[in-house]
């Protein structure tokens, strides 16, 4: 009698992965996927000048503010004198370390009152206003050129006063040198200014100078 091959006996634990009906399962939600959002595109704007920008000639007053500590004391300007020749003389007391920030103040209330910015020219006494070194870097005759446009503020020392031309305002800070130094510049200043010269420094220093014939 043929033996018949016994049939293999499928045990449930052998049995592959039962399979579900698609009908009875919920498709999950499709979480969305995150990624780089859209980067938004840039405001206007002028294009930046092809040399590095120079060092900020008048600070914005708010930022000024913030960046420098209140004096106790602040400088009140002197009433102004006219001199001789009816220029009008005005002088503001900084200390020597405070002579360039008070001429720069002094600027900024003379732009704020609608004064053109190349109707303003500041010497310096002792160390230069960083906006003059800046330029300078790049060659006297690009710095002078500047002086030629006549459309800002100028910045020079007291061996560029002799040079540079007459201009309505001028502004002296007297922030360093000597007494010799000092009137040189007052006297280029004088000079120089058709309508106002504005002083800042030590007014017992400056009154010297000016009474020995400045």
């Amino acid at each position: 009698m043929p033996l018949i091959p016994e049939e293999p006996q499928i045990h449930e634990s052998a049995q592959g992965p039962r399979v579900t009906s698609a009908s009875s399962r919920t498709a999950p939600t499709p979480r969305p996927v995150p990624g780089p959002r859209p980067v938004a595109p840039p405001r206007p704007g002028r294009p930046g000048p092809a040399r590095p920008a120079p060092p900020a000639q008048r600070t914005p007053r708010e930022a000024t503010a913030a960046a420098k500590p209140v004096p106790s004391k602040q400088a009140v300007p002197q009433p102004a004198a006219a001199a001789a020749d009816g220029t009008q003389i005005q002088l503001i007391p900084a200390s020597v370390q405070g002579a360039l920030d008070a001429a720069e103040e002094a600027v900024d209330l003379l732009l704020d009152s609608g004064r053109a910015p190349g109707d303003v020219l500041v010497i310096t006494t002792g160390e230069p206003h960083p906006w003059a070194t800046h330029e300078l870097s790049f060659g006297e005759a690009s710095y002078w050129a500047l002086h030629d446009a006549g459309d800002d503020v100028f910045h020079t020392d007291v061996a560029g006063a002799e040079r540079a031309g007459a201009r309505p305002v001028v502004v002296v800070a007297v922030n360093g040198g000597s007494e010799a130094v000092t009137a040189s510049a007052l006297s280029a200043a004088h000079a120089k200014a058709t309508a106002l010269l504005i002083v800042c420094g030590d007014p017992k220093r400056i009154n010297s100078v000016m009474d020995a014939g400045v």
